[in-house]
């Protein structure tokens, strides 16, 4: 395609109302302009769309949560409230009801807890932190044509630092049977054969702060692993599966194999992270799928990728990453979401400034760049199962490539969530850890195929300090859940002087993670 301007993508639809523009004539399925997006206190939405607040920090969860005090927080009060942090990780669709009501459970990971933003004088409370931390699950409800979080749902739970979490899988024996906690959840997914997985960051952070509290802490083996729940049942105890590795993960993404046996693929947070995938012995639907299994690494290949097999014994799962960098893995530029479909997985890598010129990789092309970029790799076939695909950038990070340089709109710097609707498109979020430039973190959506492939639009932009913490599609796609994390996180700042205060901007009050959901103004799919 020739290089586009802003008149040729804005003359696109001008003449017809966005639901009569005919397919043939649309540089890009979305319907957000191209802007610009301002770095402020308060945030932005695009034209066209509204912007509600569904759960906050301190919120409650549980049906018995307790009020929330920031200037007196309690580990009793954080076990039953919205964490400090927040990343989204999966949206569970629930079976239709006699009543009609939409609904569906909302994973929410609760990552980091930052002693100078979360307490009053920015002394430490690894007790409370502990609480704030792990996971929530929302019972979510469509009333009076909008989605929103149930008080008190049956299924809205926490996950936190005492959930009792059973051990499975190979590595079992070196581990032991049960453990206590969840530590570090940094993303996670739903799955085709209907649970959930949480998977745990590196857990050393979390372990040093905590091991002066209780002991058990003091065994980091015990976490670091990927959990897995039924995330309808309220009751179900997590069930950490050994047979995924132990290594610190950016997020996970699960699909069906041809055959219907279970594949996840999981992203290494680190610089130069490797990208993982398991795939089941057995079929997904059978219980313990994934406690036997073969784990594999991505590696550069020709014009594509290759899955190599990484041997089947407990030392290695215990330390994946020294046997995958022997295999010839391919080191990505800190990989961190993921997301997909029945034929394509999107992996988000939020860059690499340490990468040098002779370390650049048709996948990680550039050198010293935090901007990062996003790849989209196809197994071959279609198959998930397949231990070959190809591979390609879907964008690039910083600066739109040179087709639409011209169009005077914000572009996504340091990707690190990704998730799809529907209609295959890609919704980006951004993550500059709290660094204050010239734009803010924003959400863009971006389609994957079509004429308009690779253009990133922008529909969100946070209040300064905040960065995206996913996002997620409702069931009818009439609302798309995203999570504002740590806004006001900016270096210097602290918890009495924050960089904003949003959403409440009461100054009695701190910034406070928020999940938010996004609406057109008249109605229909989010996107067009």
């Amino acid at each position: 395609m020739s290089t586009l301007s802003r008149r040729t993508l804005l003359a696109a639809g001008a003449a017809l109302p966005l639901a009569a523009r005919p397919a043939h004539a649309q540089v890009t399925t979305l319907d957000m302009p191209p802007a610009l997006l301002p770095v402020k206190p308060d945030d932005t939405v695009a034209p066209g769309y509204r912007r509600d607040v569904l759960a906050r920090w301190g919120d409650r969860v549980t049906f018995d949560a307790l009020p929330w005090n920031p200037a007196a927080p309690t580990p009793e009060a954080a076990a039953t409230q919205f964490g400090w942090d927040g990343r989204i990780c999966a949206l569970v669709p629930q079976p239709a009801a006699a009543d009609g009501i939409g609904r569906a459970v909302l994973a929410v990971a609760h990552p980091t807890v930052d002693p100078a933003m979360a307490f009053p004088g920015g002394r430490d409370r690894p007790a409370v932190a502990a609480m704030m931390q792990g996971a929530s699950l929302l019972n979510l409800e469509r009333q009076g044509g909008r989605w929103i979080v149930a008080d008190g749902g049956y299924q809205s739970r926490r996950l936190t630092a005492e959930t009792l979490c059973r051990i499975t899988g190979p590595a079992s024996a070196s581990v032991g049977e049960a453990v206590q906690g969840l530590l570090a959840v940094s993303g996670g997914c739903a799955t085709p054969w209907g649970t959930l997985l949480l998977a745990e960051d590196d857990p050393a952070p979390w372990s040093t702060r905590l091991a002066p509290l209780d002991a058990r802490f003091r065994d980091a083996l015990r976490f670091g692993w990927v959990a897995e729940l039924d995330p309808l049942d309220p009751s179900a105890v997590p069930a950490k599966r050994t047979a995924l590795a132990r290594f610190p993960r950016g997020d996970a993404a699960a699909a069906l194999g041809r055959d219907g046996r279970a594949v996840v693929y999981l992203s290494d947070r680190r610089a130069f992270g490797h990208l993982f995938r398991f795939v089941s012995d057995g079929p997904a639907a059978e219980p313990g799928a994934l406690e036997q299994g073969t784990l594999s690494v991505a590696r550069l290949a020709g014009q594509g990728l290759r899955w190599e097999a990484l041997p089947r014994d407990a030392q290695t799962l215990l330390n994946p990453i020294a046997v995958a960098a022997a295999l010839g893995a391919t080191a990505f530029d800190l990989p961190s979401g993921l997301a997909v479909d029945g034929s394509r997985l999107f992996l988000a890598c939020k860059g690499n400034a340490a990468r040098r010129p002779d370390q650049v990789d048709r996948l990680n092309p550039r050198a010293g760049s935090n901007a990062g970029h996003v790849v989209e790799i196809r197994p071959a076939g279609g198959d998930h199962g397949s231990d070959e695909a190809s591979a390609s950038l879907l964008l690039t990070g910083g600066a739109p490539e040179p087709r639409y340089a011209g169009l005077g709109t914000a572009w996504p710097e340091a990707p690190a969530t990704l998730a799809l609707d529907g209609r295959g498109r890609l919704w980006i979020g951004t993550d500059h850890d709290g660094r204050v430039g010239p734009a803010p973190d924003a959400l863009y959506g971006c389609d994957t195929q079509g004429v308009g492939r690779g253009l990133a639009l922008p529909l969100y932009g946070a209040p300064r300090g905040a960065a995206l913490g996913g996002a997620a599609m409702s069931p009818d796609g009439a609302a798309l859940f995203a999570l504002v994390r740590t806004p006001g996180a900016e270096p210097g700042a602290s918890y009495g002087r924050p960089g904003t205060r949003w959403p409440a901007f009461d100054p009695a009050l701190p910034p406070r993670s928020t999940l938010v959901s996004f609406t057109r103004l008249g109605g229909g799919a989010v996107g067009g």
